[in-house]
């Protein structure tokens, strides 16, 4: 995401009548979409309306939300190599969510999910907004996770990207939560699998001794998004299968989980992710986040009483040492 003060860099997209959109598909490259904007009630809602408008446009397209992501961590014109790779961990999520079908449309014979397609979008929608007003097109930021966009693109670091990725991330589960009611108990464990592990990416490059105790010195390195380590905290290949829905009971997917899985989520992060919650609500100026962690487990769409599958009945010996030489020390954690 690159700054652009020339006009004509984004002019011939960014015309509040319509504007064009060429998407690269998986099977090709398909014919431009010309898609009609909305006329914008005032400036500021000019590059919101062309998000909006360019989110619509691949709302029922799973390869073309993908490929408009890629464009979106490409910066306006396409030039920004300095802040392309630290897309990579996020490019290859979406690229899970594809291949599990949870971004199929509606209509699809196989239909996908509600709630992730809406968390995706919020996403996509903070992204493009960034873009138009680094281009040139009209308006202030309609988010606060559009701020932290624009503050990434001036200054491109670790805990830059992960402030900005994890507002949008945090900001579509807040606005999704009655999608994630309807969705199975399995799916639902998973959602908070998924919340705590981005966010405790997060930590890795923003509060490292929060994140690990005394090998903080090694929590940039490993939370760097840039690099494939940083993907660790964000794979879930090997947890859940390639489909959607899910199933199978939440005890079954627990029990499956590998080794390194069960390591990060039970003596990693569990640990801590009370101190971690707080931090985030902090990093990300959004409080609204204390209300998805009680007495230390996580509760997004997910009732307290049924903590049980976030406490492990039996700590292996490797879990045991994780979690006391990573033991966090909190009280010198500030946000970042």
């Amino acid at each position: 995401m690159q700054r652009c003060t020339a006009a004509d860099r984004y002019a011939a997209d960014a015309r509040p009548a319509a504007f064009a959109m060429r998407v690269a598909a998986a099977d090709g490259v398909r014919e431009a979409r010309r898609v009609e904007l909305p006329a914008p009630t005032s400036s500021r809602a000019q590059a919101r309306a062309l998000a909006d408008a360019q989110v619509a446009a691949v709302r029922d397209d799973p390869a073309a939300r993908l490929e408009l992501l890629r464009r979106v961590f490409g910066g306006p014109v396409g030039d920004a190599r300095q802040r392309l790779p630290f897309g990579r961990a996020a490019l290859s999520f979406m690229r899970w969510q594809l291949a599990r079908g949870v971004l199929a449309p509606e209509h699809a014979p196989a239909p996908g999910s509600t709630w992730w397609r809406a968390v995706n979008e919020r996403l996509l929608r903070d992204g493009c907004e960034t873009i138009a007003l680094l281009g040139g097109a009209p308006g202030t930021p309609s988010t606060r996770a559009v701020e932290l966009w624009l503050a990434f693109a001036d200054r491109p670091t670790s805990a830059h990207w992960y402030r900005a990725h994890n507002a949008s991330i945090v900001g579509g589960y807040l606005d999704a939560e009655p999608l994630a009611e309807a969705e199975a108990p399995p799916e639902r464990f998973f959602m908070n699998v998924v919340l705590m592990r981005v966010l405790y990416a997060h930590a890795l490059a923003g509060a490292p001794s929060l994140a690990l105790g005394q090998l903080a010195p090694l929590g940039r390195l490993l939370g760097d998004p840039r690099l494939g380590m940083a993907g660790i905290f964000l794979s879930l290949r090997r947890v859940l299968p390639d489909r959607y829905p899910l199933r199978a009971e939440v005890d079954r997917y627990v029990a499956d989980e590998q080794p390194i899985g069960r390591l990060l989520d039970y003596d990693l992060i569990g640990p801590r992710l009370a101190h971690l919650y707080a931090w985030t609500a902090d990093a990300l100026d959004e409080p609204r986040v204390l209300g998805l962690v009680t007495a230390g487990l996580p509760t997004y769409a997910w009732p307290a009483e049924h903590g049980h599958v976030w406490r492990r009945q039996r700590p292996s010996v490797p879990g045991r040492v994780v979690a006391r030489v990573t033991r966090a020390a909190v009280s010198t954690t500030r946000a970042g």
